[in-house]
């Protein structure tokens, strides 16, 4: 069995200069495809179910599926809540074996965040698991816009929160679809030099593989979550798939034919964040 709390893959990282991926997952098909990817290139993933999964499947549900494909993993496994947005949320995440709680209060007030992802910690790790917060709002492409963090305010919800890992607003977008964006690194050195906790960039289908790489193993960015770089991925496997043979009709059989490519696309997100030497 390897499934793993956040702490356990990140505390690691950390040390040995490389990250982590935090993969969206939508549903079975792509979490089957992750763990095979992690365990091609060696390495352990975080499987995530944001809101958009969860509005699909519910979290016991979701709990039962991340900890069965830990469990049968040769690789390091955390089953991570993304994006919750209530003690509730939380809760239930917890209840249903998940390892790893995002408490996403960063469209609250400072004093208001860090009570709350405060709270949450202290109910993850009574629980043995691990709580991952966010400070400085990461916008939406298209849709809402980003507040920078702060880095004496991050230094002020790292110390108070007692989280795991801190989410920080620097030029990242959720759901962005190129890789031209780029991230304010002086942005990032100020709040590496306000604090020790490890670091985490929602929104990394947008930052460019060269910037990936080199924040992964020459700063405290410790996990990047990846998510419509890989949806587009499948979506266009299961186009492939559909297009191929315009009589078949058997979703099984359609959505076997997503697994090898979607298994490589992911490989190559992984293997930008392996340490040093160890990217082939």
């Amino acid at each position: 069995m390897t499934l793993a709390t956040l702490a356990d893959v990140l505390q690691p990282a950390l040390k040995g200069h490389y990250a982590v991926a935090g993969l969206v997952t939508l549903g079975w098909e792509d979490m089957v495809a992750y763990v095979a990817a992690a365990e091609a290139e060696g390495c352990p993933v975080i499987l995530q179910a944001g809101p958009s999964c969860r509005a699909h499947t519910p979290l016991p549900v979701l709990g039962k599926m991340f900890r069965y494909l830990a469990e049968q993993a040769s690789v390091p496994v955390v089953a991570h809540l993304d994006h919750g947005y209530t003690m509730e949320d939380c809760r239930i995440a917890l209840d249903s074996g998940f390892t790893s709680l995002m408490f996403d209060g960063s469209r609250k007030p400072l004093a208001q965040n860090i009570a709350e992802t405060a709270a949450v910690a202290d109910m993850a790790h009574a629980a043995g698991i691990s709580c991952e917060g966010e400070i400085g709002f990461v916008g939406y492409a298209s849709g809402e816009g980003s507040l920078g963090t702060d880095p004496a305010e991050a230094a002020q919800f790292a110390r108070e929160t007692n989280v795991d890992a801190m989410a920080i607003s620097v030029g990242n977008v959720h759901l962005q679809q190129d890789k031209e964006g780029g991230l304010d690194l002086d942005r990032i050195r100020a709040i590496e030099a306000a604090t020790t906790v490890p670091l985490v960039i929602h929104g990394g289908s947008g930052v460019p593989l060269a910037q990936r790489r080199a924040l992964a193993t020459g700063s405290r960015i410790c996990k990047f979550n990846i998510g419509t770089e890989l949806r587009m991925a499948f979506g266009q496997a299961l186009r492939d798939a559909v297009n191929a043979d315009p009589d078949r009709f058997d979703r099984v059989t359609i959505m076997k034919d997503t697994h090898a490519p979607l298994v490589a696309a992911t490989r190559q997100v992984l293997r930008v964040f392996k340490p040093s030497g160890k990217s082939e």
